[in-house]
């Protein structure tokens, strides 16, 4: 066969290929959504039996001290070296990174970051890192949706609907909770509950849990014994549980996003040993107390029984709220759903003990509480109630635990918003310089857009501009602000008042770049926002333009839009009546 042939035959079995997507979308997207499923089970699987056989080996309670230090440290180092030498997507818990693929990178998900995440965690995870599988098992899922997506030749939007399949199909097996996989994708990944994917969401997750069930058998993540209100006295108990909830999610999230911070405002080239900290630390806690190491759910299912001294489970809260917070900031692989579901535990065991010894006949076991507080420590931290409740409700399938649980999770909500206003995955997004959109930006979508009036940076301003020259360059133009650029990309924003008042005060030498400063914020919108947001903020600025950049990297400009560019959208003057009047 010649080349020719060959190439004619290539051409029209893509064509084939790409009439069946457009006159078959629905069908092959249900078909993926099965295949995804079924995939995603497969691997969380493999996560499962990787972190916990490996983990139980490399650092047995009953080992040398010296491996429990050892372990750590080493497995924290390695990993550190391979997130900043081949995996820079992986750090983290992989929940932020998810939003992101679906709100500001067309929902890609590159196949070296799925299998980063998959490996650098699943080591981080064995060697003694107290941080969670579900959380990483999230973008992994979202990861092998947007390849498959992308492979047959669904269009962006297609694939980014696909996000909250594999986000759900993770959860699923993860969790062994389908009904609490749904509605995570969907609350926290979507951020609305009637989202048009629900039907996808709910059939992946139902496959990946079939899988699981499969390979592993129907146990659910934790045996628990059956639940009993003893006095309707205990309600007010269970409300003291959620304001302690509330103040321990509150400190964590601030803790560790103030760790964060400052790891990375810490030179560039410390990225690969910075999560040694984390794994030092970690061991010299394993040192004296064994039980600190790793996430720690069978603990958790000690406590939830009534098998554990309240004085050890006081201790390993204090221990792994800071040691979870430090592994985390410092930059190793791994989530924070497991690490909330422990601390929660550990805080309400401590609490159901102080009630049972105070009021022996009103309140109930610590294990009750325990589990109760797995879902409060997880509602204020996560900021997902509803997920929460359905979590809890799955695990102990038990349907007398349900008023408690809201109790406690309604109240630890509303106290962790108060101490901490921003959810944390939304700043653990922004402190990677990704702006994900927020709940109210995202009930806005019927509203136009700035993408709809903004035009091209055809003029910009370098930051090594004196003002001088930037004086003579703009008096000719038709703007009043423009976008300073620099190496890096869009670094500010400038008006013509500004440059002409500052050419007046001051050393006409000086440099534009030094005039605007170097804060890591500067007025703009992104191309998702309303008209109304871009002109709020075109206000508070006192500007009549401003630079459009991508939520994925605020330095990369995108183009500008005016006040004339808007009022030219809604047809109330021509973009040319406007520039003529000037």
């Amino acid at each position: 066969m010649s080349t020719q042939e060959t190439t004619a035959k290539s051409e029209a079995s893509a064509g084939f290929w790409r009439r069946l997507i457009t006159e078959r979308e629905e069908q092959v997207f249900l078909f993926l959504t099965l295949v995804i499923g079924a995939l995603v089970g497969l691997i969380v699987v493999a996560f499962i039996l990787l972190t916990e056989r490996f983990g139980a080996r490399l650092y047995p309670a009953s080992g040398a001290a010296w491996r429990r230090v050892l372990i750590p440290t080493i497995g924290s180092l390695g990993m550190g070296y391979l997130l900043y030498r081949f995996f820079p997507n992986a750090r983290g818990s992989g929940v932020p990174q998810t939003k992101a693929a679906l709100y500001a990178r067309e929902g890609r998900i590159s196949a070296r970051t799925i299998f980063g995440k998959f490996f650098c965690t699943s080591v981080t995870l064995a060697s003694g890192i107290p941080l969670g599988r579900e959380g990483p098992a999230v973008q992994v899922g979202a990861g092998i949706a947007s390849q498959l997506g992308r492979k047959v030749g669904l269009g962006p939007e297609r694939v980014k609907a696909l996000i909250p399949v594999g986000a759900a199909a993770a959860i699923a097996a993860a969790f062994n909770t389908p009904l609490a996989a749904v509605l995570f994708a969907l609350e926290e990944v979507v951020g609305d509950l009637h989202a048009p994917v629900l039907g996808s969401v709910v059939l992946a997750s139902a496959t990946s849990w079939a899988v699981l069930q499969m390979l592993l058998g129907n146990h659910p993540l934790f045996e628990v014994p059956q639940y009993q209100l003893v006095h309707p006295a205990e309600f007010a108990l269970y409300a003291v549980l959620g304001v302690a909830g509330g103040l321990i999610s509150a400190a964590f999230t601030r803790l560790l996003l103030g760790l964060r911070e400052k790891f990375l405002a810490a030179p560039r080239w410390t990225l690969w040993f910075q999560p040694v900290a984390g794994g030092l630390l970690v061991g010299l806690m394993g040192w004296f107390v064994p039980q600190s190491l790793g996430v720690g759910y069978k603990y958790v299912g000690d406590a939830l029984n009534g098998h554990m001294v309240w004085k050890l489970m006081a201790l390993l809260l204090l221990l792994k709220l800071v040691s979870v917070a430090v592994s985390y900031a410092s930059g190793n692989a791994g989530g924070i759903f497991g690490p909330s579901l422990f601390l929660g535990a550990m805080l309400g065991g401590v609490i159901g003990t102080a009630g049972h010894a105070l009021f022996p006949n009103h309140v109930g076991t610590s294990g009750a509480y325990a589990l109760v507080g797995m879902g409060t420590a997880f509602a204020g931290i996560v900021r997902a109630p509803m997920t929460s409740v359905m979590m809890i409700f799955e695990i102990t399938r038990d349907y007398a635990v349900i008023v408690p649980l809201m109790i406690s999770n309604l109240v630890s909500f509303f106290v962790a918003s108060r101490f901490q206003k921003e959810p944390i995955y939304e700043v653990l997004a922004h402190q990677d310089g990704i702006h994900l959109p927020t709940a109210e930006s995202r009930a806005l979508e019927t509203n136009r857009r700035v993408r709809q009036a903004m035009r091209a940076a055809t003029e910009t301003l370098d930051a090594d501009t004196t003002l001088r020259d930037a004086l003579a360059k703009t008096q000719a133009s038709t703007l009043t602000a423009w976008p300073v650029v620099s190496h890096q990309g869009v670094s500010g924003v400038i008006g013509r008042d500004t440059i002409e008042a500052a050419a007046k005060n001051e050393d006409a030498s000086k440099k534009l770049g030094e005039l605007i400063g170097k804060a890591t914020e500067f007025p703009h919108v992104h191309a998702d926002h309303s008209l109304h947001t871009a002109l709020d903020r075109m206000g508070s600025a006192g500007l009549d333009a401003l630079p459009v950049v991508s939520r994925a990297n605020l330095h990369q400009l995108l183009g500008i839009v005016t006040v004339d560019d808007v009022l030219a959208l809604y047809r109330v003057r021509s973009r040319e009546a406007a520039r003529a009047m000037k």
